[in-house]
């Protein structure tokens, strides 16, 4: 680490910059010398700010805060009421890793040490750092995307600066103790997201006179671009059942990219293009209540999907396969539901859309009984 400039040297001007440039954020402590006079707010807007626009966050850390002021009311909280709270956020598992961790705060109290905020469920390094740093002033470095941006930036790191990790939070601690870990990381984690971002606006950088990046004409390239995942296509028919008053839905599954949240059932196209006596029969189901919409593509990390939605009628209900359950239609709109699933409820009360695609009724059903032919 010897050829790395001293922290305490290249981060007094980004110091400065932040204490004349720093945005209002109804998560921020004014005073950042002290420890943050409500921890469990910083440990709500970490975990919401996660792969989330600070813009996005603001008006649900507002509500969430309205309606959960403190641990114990969200350690109380249904997993409905919760996920209907957070329902558009996104990255569902961030709202059940919250309510474990609160729910052993209400308990035991909030841990003083790092080791003790790594051992709250759903808490990673980074996050458990962050609260460390921001809501306890202990000299934890905490690095995310912004802060790996900004410090290889600065640093000149031409390699995957992930790897470096544990060199970066030891170069980083010194500034933490010296200007203070609340105000240092949150610093850090402003610049990157306003000037030092993936196209950086460097005229206006504090960091630029010392900018190993930027001396050297390479912030273009520096932090190294990752290999992007790739991403999964799918087809789908989205489909929503009723009979009788009620809704066949999907209950929410403990884990998974939609976890806490209700679903409507779902065939992939690929199920429906193999051979069976459905292909070679009348459709016993042509003459119920079918609509279908114009579809739409619904994106996702790892999966982009090819969404074909239906509404079936039914005249009678029939055993609700393992996993779903018949909801009275009375009930449908307070289900915790997200977005692609929110769209199809949305769209019920709507008129077909002429000349979209013509659902294979007895195909879909045969699927979501899970009954074969």
């Amino acid at each position: 680490m010897t050829h790395f400039p001293d922290a305490t040297v290249i981060l007094g001007p980004l110091s400065d910059w932040f204490a004349l440039n720093r945005r209002s954020l109804p998560w921020r402590a004014e005073n950042l010398d002290l420890p943050h006079p409500d921890p469990y707010a910083v440990l709500v807007s970490e975990l919401m700010l996660q792969q989330t626009q600070v813009a996005t966050v603001v008006p649900y850390f507002r509500r969430w805060m309205e309606r959960f002021p403190d641990p114990a009311s969200l350690a109380s909280a249904s997993d409905d009421e919760i996920h209907r709270l957070w329902e558009g956020l996104g990255y569902y598992r961030r709202a059940g890793f919250l309510k474990r961790a609160v729910t052993v705060i209400a308990d035991r109290d909030w841990p003083r040490d790092l080791e003790g905020l790594l051992a709250l469920p759903g808490l990673g390094p980074y996050t458990a750092a962050a609260v460390a740093s921001i809501a306890f002033q202990l000299p934890e470095p905490a690095l995310d995307g912004n802060a790996f941006r900004v410090l290889s930036r600065v640093l000149g790191i031409e390699q995957d600066p992930r790897r470096q990790a544990n060199l970066l939070r030891a170069w980083l601690k010194p500034g933490l103790v010296r200007f203070g870990p609340s105000r240092i990381t949150q610093a850090v984690m402003e610049l990157g997201a306003t000037l030092c971002n993936p196209k950086p606006a460097c005229p206006l950088c504090p960091m630029t006179p010392c900018c190993k990046a930027r001396q050297l004409g390479v912030t273009d390239r520096i932090p190294v671009t990752r290999t992007p995942v790739a991403i999964r296509e799918i087809d789908l028919w989205l489909i929503a059942l009723q009979a009788e008053a009620h809704w066949l839905v999907l209950q929410p599954s403990a884990k998974g990219l939609l976890s806490g949240l209700w679903r409507w059932p779902v065939v992939e196209l690929g199920f429906l293009e193999t051979k069976d006596r459905a292909a070679e029969t009348p459709d016993p189901y042509q003459a119920l209540d079918i609509k279908t919409w114009a579809g739409w593509i619904q994106v996702y990390s790892h999966r982009k999907e090819h969404v074909s939605p239906v509404s079936i009628g039914l005249p009678e209900r029939f055993k609700a396969p393992a996993g779903s359950v018949w909801i009275p239609a009375a009930d449908l709109s307070s289900l915790p539901m997200g977005k692609r699933d929110q769209r199809l409820r949305s769209l019920l009360p709507s008129p077909p859309c002429q000349g979209s695609a013509v659902a294979p009724c007895a195909k879909l059903l045969r699927q979501v009984m899970a009954v074969k032919p």
